[in-house]
């Protein structure tokens, strides 16, 4: 007799029973959902899982669709997959590298094996040919092919030893330099007719869910673009950002001076004791940037003003601190204001579509205040600087007089610092803007990349706890309304800026873990935010720590950790 388990649904409230091993597919055409766009995965008790995932004991289950976070990483995850089995049908020992979310999409780094006989002694010169439109067209077709194809997406888990073996033998130095360090006895794999690879997170189960992509040439290399979050049915708009995309190859150099490509890298160099020289170098490399920032500022004739934008949790308030030292290096006095005290009262804040403050939202901010002391600084005039109270949410006068001197230059910080709205008033020949943010170029392998955004979501859960009095639930539950301010408010204007600054640090996330991982487990197993935090902890299981007193006082993340020699 077949038995039955119970499950409830909470997409419409309901309850059922279903076959003992049924999959979430199937569960899902039981229960006779009408969604607008089909599942492409599952919160079951709150973790992700595939529609693949078998149910042999009672569960809540959730489905979701490319328009949720879940889901759009695993639409994406599943198209990686057939990209490279494209590339690797199309051109056999080719290395494809998922590198740089830019430009609404992913920039795929394309190295083809040489072209040269054996024994060519032009061959070490001529490791790769650049990519060409013929390779584009012949990708882009071989990958709609076999998505036409309808190839099921198979899953299975096999000992880690066994794993690495296999990854040894198709030449994936990076999946086995990551498997090598983790310590584990059995490791999940993918199979796509017949190519096997390695994907941190649940895939589609079959090639035809994978209705829209584009492929497109990106500088050297190429774009694989994606839905929209907003509207599915429509590619991401393509907008160019060569600034975000030169901050990416620059930090690659830094990467390539350390030879840290790839968290099995970063794992082997703790392993082997580097810790110390990683930090040393990194650090350094972070300090000659902002000391090429200041130079840049000081040779800038009629600079009166430097504004630095950037997203949540990207390290603002510690890279103005730092461009202050070295522009006084320069003979500079900088002034320093923060626009998070020009905050208004809390019960002011714009609230978004659910009834929230919206605190990314640019009325948050009093832009009365901001623009009558902007401009009586710049007419000379002594002004008394607001301070923002975040655990009463209360703007009070500071008692600290400001007067903006002849050799003074003003540095203001803030998510909004590069809004035009903000400066509208001012004159745009003596203003100098920084876009700093922390934009993560670790790769898990060459495959599997690491999100921007999860770095920074981990420095402001350490942060919120630390500073504000707000658990990790609270912080993940408010962190959708974040990104969306960001997309509305900041990201906009970040290419407008003169400069741009990456605030990640290589070894950082090595560090941050052993403050976030306890904050993250506090999270309760029966609450929504349950499953990013689950994200996150199995995420943080790959990279092996690094203790947080290696790092010096002046570090940036002393700004998120605690311990900086900066007074915040």
């Amino acid at each position: 007799m077949n038995q039955s388990i119970k499950i409830y649904c909470k997409n419409n409230g309901q309850s059922c029973e279903v076959p003992m091993g049924s999959t979430l597919d199937d569960a899902y055409r039981q229960l006779g959902l009408q969604m607008e766009l089909p599942p492409v995965i599952a919160h079951v008790n709150n973790k992700v899982e595939g529609m693949h995932y078998r149910l042999y004991n009672p569960k809540h289950i959730e489905f979701l669709n490319v328009t949720s976070a879940s889901g759009l990483r695993c639409y994406t995850r599943t198209l990686f997959f057939v990209l490279c089995k494209a590339a690797h049908e199309l051109w056999p020992g080719c290395r494809v590298s998922i590198d740089i979310p830019v430009s609404n999409g992913y920039y795929v780094d394309m190295r083809f094996p040489p072209d040269d006989p054996p024994g060519s002694p032009f061959k070490s010169s001529r490791e790769s040919r650049p990519v060409t439109l013929d390779d584009v067209h012949r990708l882009r077709t071989r990958m709609q092919q076999i998505i036409d194809e309808a190839i099921p997406v198979h899953r299975y888990e096999t000992t880690t030893d066994e794993a690495i073996s296999m990854f040894q033998k198709s030449g994936s130095e990076s999946k086995v330099k990551l498997l090598q360090s983790q310590g584990v006895l059995y490791t999940t794999y993918y199979e796509l007719d017949g190519y096997i690879d390695y994907f941190y997170g649940a895939m589609l189960t079959n090639t035809c869910q994978l209705y829209l992509f584009g492929l497109e040439k990106y500088y050297d290399g190429l774009l694989l673009r994606l839905p929209s979050r907003e509207d599915p049915r429509e590619l991401g708009e393509l907008v160019m950002q060569d600034k975000m995309f030169g901050i990416f190859k620059e930090h690659h150099r830094w990467q390539d001076i350390l030879h840290m490509r790839t968290i099995g890298d970063l794992n082997d160099a703790i392993a082997k004791g580097y810790s110390p020289q990683l930090i040393q170098v990194s650090e350094a490399l972070q300090e000659k940037k902002i000391s090429q920032i200041a130079d840049e500022i000081a040779h800038r004739k009629g600079t009166r003003l430097v504004l630095i934008a950037g997203p949540s949790s990207s390290g603002k308030t510690t890279t103005c601190k730092r461009l202050s030292v070295q522009l006084a290096v320069n003979g500079i006095q900088p002034l320093n204001i923060s626009l998070d005290d020009y905050f208004v009262d809390r019960e002011l804040t714009p609230r978004d579509a659910s009834g929230d403050y919206d605190f990314e939202h640019l009325h948050a901010l009093n832009l009365d205040l901001l623009n009558e002391q902007l401009g009586a600084l710049f007419r000379g005039e002594e002004i008394e600087l607001p301070h923002y109270d975040f655990a009463t949410g209360r703007s009070t006068m500071s008692g600290h007089k400001l007067r903006l001197h002849d050799n003074d230059i003003l540095v203001v910080e803030g998510i909004h610092a590069l809004n035009p709205e903000l400066t509208a008033q001012l004159p745009q020949d003596c203003i100098y803007r920084v876009y700093a943010s922390a934009l993560t170029t670790l790769l898990l392998d060459n495959h599997n990349y690491v999100p921007t955004t999860d770095n920074r979501l981990l420095r402001r859960i350490i942060r919120d706890h630390k500073y504000r009095a707000v658990s990790a639930q609270q912080t993940i539950r408010r962190w959708p309304s974040v990104r969306k301010g960001e997309n509305r408010w900041i990201f906009p204007f970040q290419e407008n800026s003169n400069q741009m600054f990456n605030t990640a640090m290589l070894f950082e996330l090595a560090v941050i873990k052993q403050q976030a991982e306890p904050l993250l487990e506090q999270v309760p197993e029966n609450c929504p935010e349950y499953a990013e935090a689950y994200r996150l902890l199995k995420f943080l299981r790959y990279i092996k720590p690094i203790p947080e007193d290696h790092i010096p006082p002046t570090s940036l993340l002393r700004e998120f950790l605690g311990g900086s020699s900066f007074d915040y």
